[in-house]
């Protein structure tokens, strides 16, 4: 009875104070009481970038960054914090509690002003996601509406879900699960009692209790829910004081913590052509081959290679400015800003991108040059060229001759003349296929085209899949167009033993707890692996004694080759360990060419030599030495090792005394 008429009084007071506007109220029954969207509640959700290690790359998201935790990841801890702090009587309600308006009023009347509110979680979550922040009686009134229509339509489990995944935490962090990884890199699970109460505590004021701008007014807003759940009798007294006394680390990242912008941007770009138009909304979990550490060694790299050619453009202007005697000689024709570069670095075996850089620095310039710059790789062509050559039969023993020629051609009506020369200027005469590879010579490479046969050449490239191959003979000069990313798969063909990898950067997508996309990996056989290890143990001579050699690393044997385009446009280095290839380009974004002798070797293996320093430094356990396939012969020719195969034969001649042979399992 004495409950009955309690009651009867709450009611029949909060009527006397809403009485002016009763009238205001009956219009406002006619009202669309539209709660769908917190019935069916599928809010735009943050998708999240991880390396291969499970670390983090970057969030992505539209308006609102956000995680969405289920009820079930939500540990009872949280809900009672929130509970304690907010809503006492939440489980006892039906959405609105009248006690505790009407204690509101009370005090309201006598301050004389708004001191006390009295809103349920459950009108919190209407008020955020149904209504305007106007402070109006029929805003009021709409709120009480909504909450009770809510509380008939969910459970209660169902509405704190919605409300810690809909209420705003400070810093940017829409939801729970997303203020407890921004502000202290945890898990819901792994959160402890105090910094369960800094978050439940910042609904009410995001901005004051934000532990990145005020950390103690969030201390002590911590401590206060604290003490509520220790008078409830929620937590014992042990819990109580250690919860008070700990100072949790709190961290103040960016929103997006974008690590490797990049990566970032290419995901983006094969989500389009996936046809996936949700990434920043859909809540995917992405999965990459990315490996963040090797990601920053390759930006070093980058940036050491290109330092050093700064330095050395400033040499040479200097030079120059000596020889002419006029100190403030210019050099003419030279536009330092626009040198770039571009690296990536592959799993030999798997194709998997473990770096991807597209430009020295992203915030300069954000044009992935790695993936879509499509530049003449030069003399790094030739390899593909001379493994033909070898899977016909050829070996490094093989001469070939490398002299000068002239061919005619006729262009627009009229007879042309194409003279190519060598880098060096100079003709051998007769010269071994493995030096004439080594040496990157332009002439020998040539007429090794012509004793192939252009057509027979360009049927037996088909099988590498590079694509624009020219249908002439400046195809040994490396003159059709690909990116660096292509050259990598490409050279994948020597790098993993006959079989060419298609490179992979997302391993798979997950959304809503299921699998979306898992990677397929896709290879084709070039070649037999004798014959591919044959051309490795030219190219780590190209590294060791050749064109390559500032492509050196200590302690690991690499096997790569340079190239450089005419007038020094373009200067590459694609090489490998047993293990990871990698390839840099450098060159002017404007197609010029690079000041004075920019080359691949120059340039481009510097960059390739501290990456490979660095890995080793990261991963001192990675393989060191080329496995020998089985069936490649080794002989020694006047001292020299050569390597054979029962496709690469040995020239007869050179079985003598003096020679020695052996074959290597």
């Amino acid at each position: 009875m004495k409950k009955l008429l309690k009651r009867t009084f709450v009611t029949v007071l909060i009527l006397g104070f809403f009485s002016p506007f009763i009238i205001l109220g009956y219009y406002l029954v006619s009202y669309d009481y539209d709660i769908s969207s917190l019935v069916d509640y599928k809010p735009k959700q943050t998708s999240r970038i991880y390396d291969k290690n499970g670390e983090k790359i970057a969030n992505i998201f539209d308006k609102q960054h956000r995680y969405y935790a289920s009820f079930n990841e939500i540990p009872p801890r949280v809900i009672e914090a929130l509970v304690a702090i907010e809503d006492t009587t939440f489980f006892e309600h039906s959405g609105v509690n009248f006690d505790a308006i009407f204690r509101a009023v009370i005090k309201d009347i006598k301050a004389g002003k708004m001191v006390e509110g009295a809103s349920t979680i459950t009108q919190q979550l209407v008020k955020n996601k149904l209504l305007t922040r106007e402070k109006k009686l029929s805003r009021k009134i709409k709120e009480l509406i909504y909450s009770f229509k809510l509380e008939n339509a969910l459970t209660k489990e169902q509405i704190l879900e919605r409300y810690l995944n809909e209420i705003y935490f400070g810093h940017g962090y829409y939801g729970i699960k997303t203020a407890a990884d921004g502000y202290f890199h945890k898990k819901l699970s792994d959160l402890t009692l105090k910094e369960i109460a800094i978050l439940v505590g910042l609904p009410k004021a995001p901005s004051t209790y934000a532990p990145t701008k005020n950390y103690d007014i969030s201390m002590g807003r911590a401590n206060r829910v604290i003490t509520r759940m220790y008078t409830l009798g929620w937590i014992d007294d042990a819990t109580y004081k250690k919860a008070l006394a700990e100072n949790p680390v709190v961290y103040n990242d960016t929103l997006t913590q974008n690590r490797a912008p990049f990566v970032v941007d290419e995901v983006a770009r094969r989500f389009r052509n996936m046809g996936i138009d949700d990434l920043k909304t859909g809540g995917y979990e992405i999965y990459t081959t990315i490996d963040l550490k090797l990601q920053d060694i390759g930006r070093k790299s980058l940036q050491y290679a290109y330092d050093k050619a700064l330095e050395r453009i400033e040499k040479y202007k200097e030079k120059e400015a000596q020889e002419t005697e006029d100190k403030t000689f210019k050099v003419q024709d030279v536009n330092v800003s626009q040198l770039n570069g571009a690296l990536v670095s592959l799993d030999s075996k798997t194709g998997d991108i473990l770096a991807l850089l597209g430009s020295v620095d992203y915030k300069k310039s954000s044009y992935n040059r790695a993936t879509q710059g499509r530049r003449q790789p030069g003399s790094a062509f030739k390899p593909f060229i001379y493994q033909v050559a070898i899977d016909l039969g050829y070996s490094g023993a093989t001469k070939l001759v490398d002299i000068a020629q002239t061919y005619a051609y006729e262009k627009n009506g009229e007879e042309m003349k194409w003279q190519p020369k060598n880098y060096e200027k100079n003709y051998k005469g007769l010269i071994t296929l493995r030096e004439a590879l080594i040496h990157s010579r332009n002439l020998a490479t040539i007429n090794l085209v012509n004793d192939i046969g252009l057509s027979q050449l360009l049927r037996e490239l088909k099988k590498f899949h590079i694509k624009n191959l020219p249908n002439d003979l400046s195809i040994a000069l490396g003159t059709m167009s690909m990116s660096p990313l292509e050259l990598a798969q490409y050279y994948t063909s020597f790098s993993n033993y006959g079989i060419q990898v298609k490179p992979h950067l997302i391993t798979s997508i997950d959304q809503g707890g299921s699998t979306v996309y898992k990677k397929e990996d896709v290879s084709y056989y070039i070649t037999a692996p004798t014959q591919a290890f044959i051309m490795t143990t030219i190219l780590r001579d190209v590294v060791t004694r050749g064109t390559g050699r500032r492509s050196r690393v200590r302690g690991i044997e690499i096997a790569g080759k340079t190239g450089t385009t005419n007038n020094n446009i373009d200067a590459w280095f694609a090489g490998y360990s047993p293990t990871v290839e990698t390839v840099v380009w450098f060159g002017n974004d404007d197609n010029t060419p690079m000041y004075h002798k920019e080359t691949g070797g120059r340039v481009s293996g510097p960059a390739f030599a501290y990456y490979f320093r660095n890995l080793l430094k990261l991963y001192p356990q990675i393989k060191r030495k080329f496995d020998v396939p089985e069936g490649i012969i080794e002989v020694k020719i006047n001292g020299k090792k050569e390597y054979f195969s029962d496709i690469s034969k040995p020239p007869r001649s050179d079985y003598s005394d003096e020679t020695e042979s052996e074959l290597l399992f």
